[in-house]
């Protein structure tokens, strides 16, 4: 994916919905499809959730170019092209989903390798004192190596909160619109509590304000 074209594609689009009434919701709405659009194609993350994602924000904007073309703010042909160019972006998204699909693991090879994995704590059965001790271990550990948490306070973490835990571990540093492109279906809203959350519970640090905040791990000094 060609990032000066996906820029020039969203700087167009920018420029056709200048030509919107002023207060028409939908020149916010284009723009902010747009935006989303270029953001999921230019952060790393999984690609098969990354594309499926996009796909969806590419239909909901090719049914907004429908919309705009009938309410003669401008020329149909101006739109017809700017649409043009995102439709052939999303059947690149398609392509390339499908050749991911293609690609996966079938169920039988998928379901005998899964028969060979033996997890290591089940080769043996242990006291059930061991096995308390063992989910504890487990729990505390989430990011070994990295910042070890009390389990008592660990506890209080969510699932969710330890994705963004490990994807600000991998990552450096992340906006909250990074984080929702790699859980799509939590709001922002959600989001911005968990990154709350955490920032109460010492874990991480905020750099920067505005639309230029970022979050990152808080590291333990030795």
């Amino acid at each position: 994916m060609d990032k000066d074209f996906l820029i020039q594609l969203t700087n167009n689009l920018y420029r056709l919905t200048l030509l919107f009434p002023k207060k028409e919701p939908l020149r916010y709405k284009m723009r902010e499809l747009a935006d989303e659009i270029l953001a999921h194609c230019l952060t790393p993350g999984v690609k098969h959730n990354k594309h499926n994602s996009v796909v969806g924000d590419l239909e909901v904007l090719d049914g907004f170019f429908e919309v705009a073309k009938a309410q003669n703010w401008v020329s149909p042909e101006e739109i017809l092209k700017l649409q043009e160019n995102y439709s052939k972006l999303k059947e690149e998204f398609k392509t390339e989903t499908d050749s991911e699909r293609t690609l996966t693991l079938p169920l039988g090879e998928e379901k005998e390798a899964k028969d060979e994995f033996t997890p290591l704590e089940s080769s043996a059965p242990c006291p059930a004192e061991n096995q308390k001790s063992l989910k504890k271990s487990k729990t505390s550990s989430f990011l070994t190596g990295f910042i070890m948490l009390p389990a008592e306070e660990n506890s209080s973490i969510s699932e969710r909160q330890e994705k963004i835990l490990a994807f600000l571990r991998e990552q450096g540093r992340a906006q909250v619109w990074q984080i929702k492109h790699i859980l799509p279906e939590v709001t922002k809203r959600t989001l911005r509590r968990d990154f709350e959350n955490l920032l109460k519970k010492d874990l991480i640090k905020r750099i920067g304000e505005r639309n230029d905040t970022f979050y990152q791990i808080k590291t333990v000094q030795a």
